[in-house]
């Protein structure tokens, strides 16, 4: 009786375990999400505060691929996101060619902002289908790259007649919000820090399919 007892503890952890690390879900081994949506409704959105004038901003190119095996994401999660440099909108159509021009983010000769997964801790399970991670990574803006550290959201959806009105096959929810400081990035202007605060607020929102 004991022996059973112990081998049911020991089982009971065991799946606690493998849960703890990763999703709660009817689905198993590595799995890669795209982010590439045709539609546009994936979004990065950014925000800067002054005493002047506050900016806000957003873009709807955003894309890239992440992968991970569902019962081990800090080991095994991987992957890059994208976003147009040229695609950033603030709703004043000279302020965006600025935007783009060479004194600011200079879209021409730097068109991607990047960020790429190199390391992951912290995992916490909020349900089944929901973790928050800490992940550390590489982020490039205006050529230059920095390792940055932020906190995400992932929520696994598997395939339903809900989710397809969306995309086809699983779907992957990603959301995160940090700070950057565009003079760390090599941006340098005379109204960086004034009419145009050198801190930037960026929040990410993607949502991507393992079946496209």
């Amino acid at each position: 009786m004991k022996t059973t007892i112990k081998s049911f503890v020991v089982a009971l952890l065991l799946i606690a375990g493998t849960f703890a690390n990763g999703f709660d879900v009817n689905r198993s081994g590595s799995q890669t999400f795209s982010f590439k949506d045709k539609m546009g409704r994936n979004q990065a959105t950014f925000y800067s505060s002054t005493l002047l004038e506050d900016i806000t901003g957003m873009s709807t190119d955003v894309w890239g691929n992440i992968s991970f095996n569902v019962q081990d994401i800090e080991n095994t999660l991987e992957g890059e996101v994208k976003i147009s440099t040229a695609s950033l909108k603030s709703g004043i159509d000279l302020r965006d060619e600025h935007i783009r021009s060479a004194d600011w983010l200079n879209a021409e000769e730097y068109p991607e902002i990047t960020f790429k997964i190199k390391d992951v801790t912290n995992l916490k399970e909020i349900d089944g289908s929901k973790i928050k991670v800490t992940v550390m990574g590489e982020l490039t803006v205006h050529g230059v790259t920095r390792y940055i550290e932020l906190e995400v959201a992932l929520t696994y959806l598997e395939e339903s007649e809900m989710t397809k009105m969306r995309l086809p096959g699983d779907l992957l929810g990603v959301r995160a919000k940090f700070n950057i400081k565009l003079s760390d990035f090599g941006v340098q202007h005379i109204v960086l820090g004034k009419r145009v605060s050198d801190e930037i607020e960026i929040t990410v929102n993607i949502v991507g399919s393992n079946k496209i």
